[in-house]
């Protein structure tokens, strides 16, 4: 989809299935000296009401990542909208580091709305990007989020992830005995909440194919686990496994040719993985402990698990093609690890961690494995499911709040940390997509 002076493609288009009730972020911790940045209310030109004010949502996002401060609306001493009308010493003197202005225009009788933006540096005076984004009135939403990351990248030199998206399963009660489940999908701050399936059977491990068009995910619809792959757009649905007891944890390789899954057909859980073109399936680790949680490297030739194959659960890794005895350990220094995935970097390790015997919490922590150093990253009790955003520089995970499955999301660094609290049922499994162009 290209965002660049051209109609916005449709890609939130999915089969007649309600929206559901939204999350929505609540910041619990940011940097101590975020960056200051005006970001000026864009100019309506013609003058119709929107439903969605670019602006503020821009405002919002780069909040939301905790690195930004936006200044008070009413503390501006002007509001230009075009290059002409900024006059760089009135925003020093409001100590701004950044300024972004813009105007929309829609033509009488039309859908279409013009945004222009343009994005300056206050200190070295100079403007550092600006273009005319098109698209619907119904996709204003979208094009604040192109905004923020190309401010988000401009500043911090980080592809920005505000156009990304999230899936995740919510259960919720539906009376005596009874409870629904729901595959979820989402902007990344929880906003537009669609529902993709819905069952009066579980649902598991959602996971995002790497052009973002599909999702592999566990039903339980037939009684017993299966996989699936479904296209987002049309919810076309492909039946994957068919195999005896477990089938679970699909999770797509880089290129998108393959799925890594766990199944027990042939005696305790191993890792396996299908090519999905042939359906050719092969099993890649063979042990009498519990193998599980695969995931894969950035560059495709490993897979990374979870095994307990040494009395208590610890992270592996296995080249693809390998044999089953060539296993390398990568985690000593806990009592129990597990849910590893890589950032980006393919060095540093996401990864839930249980210290010691004695302590009862579950918390999100990074291990470099060249280095050996961990950092752990909240500290909050029963967190589980860490999904790394496209860019690396966050983390979404699964805890709880009050008593209630909610999702957290915390920076690589850990000093950043929103919440997406769900008023209805109780959220878990999150997947954050690719980037999504």
């Amino acid at each position: 989809m290209k965002l660049r002076t051209c109609l916005l493609g449709a890609i939130f288009a999915l089969a007649s299935l309600p929206a559901q009730a939204e999350l929505s972020i609540q910041i619990t911790q940011g940097v101590d000296n975020p960056i200051p940045i005006a970001i000026v209310p864009f100019l309506n030109e013609s003058g119709g009401v929107f439903s969605e004010d670019v602006s503020q949502i821009v405002t919002n996002d780069l909040e939301q990542v905790g690195e930004f401060r936006a200044l008070s609306r009413s503390n501006m001493l002007s509001m230009p909208s075009e290059e002409q009308e900024v006059f760089y010493r009135d925003w020093r003197i409001l100590a701004q580091d950044y300024l972004l202005i813009g105007k929309i225009n829609q033509q009488p009788g039309s859908q279409l709305v013009q945004v222009q933006y343009e994005f300056f540096d206050i200190n070295r005076e100079i403007k550092l990007a600006g273009e005319i984004l098109t698209g619907s009135v119904t996709q204003l939403r979208d094009i604040g989020h192109t905004i923020s990351n190309t401010v988000f990248e401009q500043v911090t030199g980080l592809q920005g992830a505000f156009t990304s998206q999230i899936l995740y399963i919510v259960s919720e009660g539906a009376g005596p005995d009874t409870t629904l489940f729901r595959l979820e999908k989402a902007d990344y701050d929880g906003a537009r909440a669609q529902t993709l399936l819905e069952s009066g059977e579980p649902i598991m491990s959602p996971s995002w194919s790497p052009n973002g068009q599909d999702v592999a995910y566990v039903s339980f619809e037939t009684d017993l686990p299966r996989i699936y792959i479904q296209n987002i757009a049309t919810g076309q649905r492909r039946q994957i496994t068919n195999y005896p007891n477990i089938n679970s944890s699909p999770v797509w390789s880089p290129d998108g040719t393959k799925l890594a899954m766990v199944l027990s057909k042939d005696g305790s859980p191993d890792i396996y993985v299908q090519d999905l073109n042939t359906n050719q399936l092969t099993r890649i680790t063979d042990h009498p402990a519990i193998d599980t949680e695969p995931s894969w490297t950035p560059d495709g030739r490993n897979i990374v698990f979870m095994s307990d194959r040494t009395g208590q659960p610890q992270i592996y890794q296995m080249a693809l093609g390998a044999s089953s005895y060539n296993v390398e350990r990568l985690t000593y220094d806990c009592f129990q690890c597990a849910k590893a995935k890589f950032l980006p970097d393919g060095v540093n390790l996401v990864h839930v961690r249980r210290e010691t015997r004695q302590s009862p919490t579950y918390q999100i922590a990074i291990l470099n494995i060249e280095t050996l150093r961990v950092i752990t990253l909240t500290d909050t009790s029963l967190d589980e499911s860490p999904s790394v955003a496209p860019n690396g520089s966050m983390i979404m995970y699964a805890t709880k709040f009050n008593g209630r499955g909610v999702l957290d999301a915390v920076s690589i660094d850990g000093r950043v940390k929103f919440r997406l609290p769900s008023s209805q049922g109780d959220v878990r499994e999150p997947s954050w997509s690719p980037f999504l162009n």
